[in-house]
């Protein structure tokens, strides 16, 4: 029997997303629901210093992303992060970060799905928990189904949303300042001195300073969705270094400008950690619904989230599928580039978000402990990035040379990337909430490592190489 429609008997991706939507793509990647609610604890953690911590983060990413950058248009057939570690470090690597990635944000996908039931729930408790899980399910599964574009003008719009709330912010915080407001609660009047007026920039010394790393590292998970993106991107030559480029200017507006208000209208050890700055700040500026209209925000920031979160994890399973590394039939697209299989498959486990909110708190308490696992996940693919490109240094520094978009200070920068990575792991170390979590996750990568034997005898066994090179388009430039 003959199939018709959308058909899949190829396993290429589709390049649809213009430069708007790799903007927004890269702007929403690095704001999200961290910045909104969970900005209020780490200012109450860290005081003033941790507009300098965002500042050393960003830089730090800034790097990495350019190194990313170099690699992936040093050669256009990379599709994934997975695709980079297979051909410069070797087949092994492929493996271990293409599942990791996408066990990082199928997991991270599920938790922001449970945050979105709690932000219904403050709109109307009536709902059951279970509903706006099962519909945002639903609808990540439609709109992944749909072409690349679709995501793309998903995203965009999200991502207005949430420059809208923070800009919105800045401004609001600067008309308080100008005029001089007076905090209700507090009966202090707005100034920029509130930054070093109580205890200095720095009030838990280096140790809370060094401390809040840990903290503020995971607000950016998300911006290496570049990467991700990029393989499903027109002219990425010329998209994607604008988008990676922005980086460091959209960290000093969206976090250190926005932090910077809030501290000034309110000093920082008079803030509730319990509650979004964002909304505080609105309130006191007379906003009677600001907590209502943040939490709309907040919502369309986890749910977009959530989208970029799945709709990675099914590009992760589509590259794993066609290295061999999972079943054969996820790496099939449609006529339209779509992994519908690969949606489908990650599919089955964002919908265990439905049963973990019907079992109680004791389960979300366990899943919360996951969530924390899956976040140190992160750091691990981040740092294989960074190691891939030293071998691409050592291995084609040709193409480095001829590179259009070379990475500053090359030589330099991934090992000052892996040394950053390697102090923010001992700050996770020392903090009590995420010690456990990390001692875990050896018990994910010895599982890796069997199953990599297993997949490796299979290989093998069907004569397929395992170390065979990543081409170079014929019409790919440097």
């Amino acid at each position: 029997m003959t199939q018709s429609g959308p058909s899949s008997t190829h396993d290429e991706l589709e390049r649809g997303l213009s430069n708007r939507h790799l903007q927004l793509i890269a702007i929403g990647g690095a704001i999200g629901t961290g910045l909104f609610l969970g900005s209020g604890k780490v200012i109450s953690l860290t005081g003033p210093s941790v507009l300098f911590i965002y500042a050393v983060i960003g830089c730090m990413m800034f790097l990495l992303m350019r190194a990313l950058g170099e690699l992936l248009l040093s050669n256009l057939n990379y599709k994934t992060f997975g695709d980079i570690a297979k051909d410069l470090i070797g087949p092994w690597a492929g493996f271990f970060v293409s599942w990791t990635y996408w066990v990082t944000w199928i997991v991270i996908c599920i938790a922001d799905i449970i945050a979105i039931t709690s932000y219904v729930n403050y709109i109307n408790a009536e709902i059951p928990n279970w509903v706006p899980a099962l519909v945002t399910a639903i609808v990540l599964v439609i709109l992944n189904l749909q072409p690349v574009k679709f995501f793309g003008e998903f995203e965009f719009w999200f991502s207005i949303i949430k420059i809208v709330a923070i800009l919105a912010l800045i401004v609001t915080g600067v008309i308080l300042l100008v005029t001089g407001f007076e905090n209700p609660d507090t009966g202090t009047s707005s100034s920029i001195t509130h930054l070093w007026d109580h205890g200095g920039l720095f009030p838990f010394g280096a140790s809370g300073f060094l401390l809040g790393f840990q903290l503020g590292i995971f607000s950016f998970i998300g911006v290496e969705l570049i990467g991700t993106a990029a393989a499903e991107t027109k002219d990425p030559q010329h998209n994607l270094p604008r988008a990676i480029n922005s980086i460091v200017v959209r960290v000093l507006i969206f976090y250190i400008g926005a932090l910077t208000v809030i501290m000034a209208i309110t000093p920082w050890d008079q803030l509730d950690p319990d509650q979004s700055p964002f909304v505080t700040t609105f309130a006191y500026a007379g906003f009677g619904a600001a907590a209502f209209a943040i939490n709309l925000v907040v919502l369309t920031s986890a749910a977009s989230s959530a989208n970029s979160g799945f709709y990675s994890g099914t590009r992760m399973m589509h590259s794993l599928a066609r290295d061999g590394h999972a079943p054969r039939g996820f790496a099939l697209t449609d006529l339209r580039g779509v992994p519908r299989r690969a949606v489908f498959f990650s599919t089955v486990f964002v919908l265990s978000s439905v049963p973990i909110l019907l079992l109680g708190d004791g389960v979300i308490e366990a899943f919360t402990f996951v969530t924390s696992v899956a976040s140190t996940f992160i750091l691990f693919v981040w740092s294989m990035i960074a190691i891939s490109f030293i071998q691409y240094l050592r291995r084609h520094p040709e193409r480095h040379a001829a590179s259009s978009f070379r990475t500053p200070l090359a030589r330099l920068t991934p090992w000052a990337v892996l040394a950053f990575f390697a102090f923010i792991l001992v700050t996770l170390f020392l903090a009590e909430d995420t010690r456990l979590p990390l001692l875990f996750t050896p018990i994910w990568f010895a599982l890796l490592a069997v199953l990599w034997q297993f997949t490796k005898r299979r290989l093998v066994k069907n004569g397929q190489p395992l170390t065979a090179a990543v081409d170079i388009p014929e019409s790919a430039g440097l």
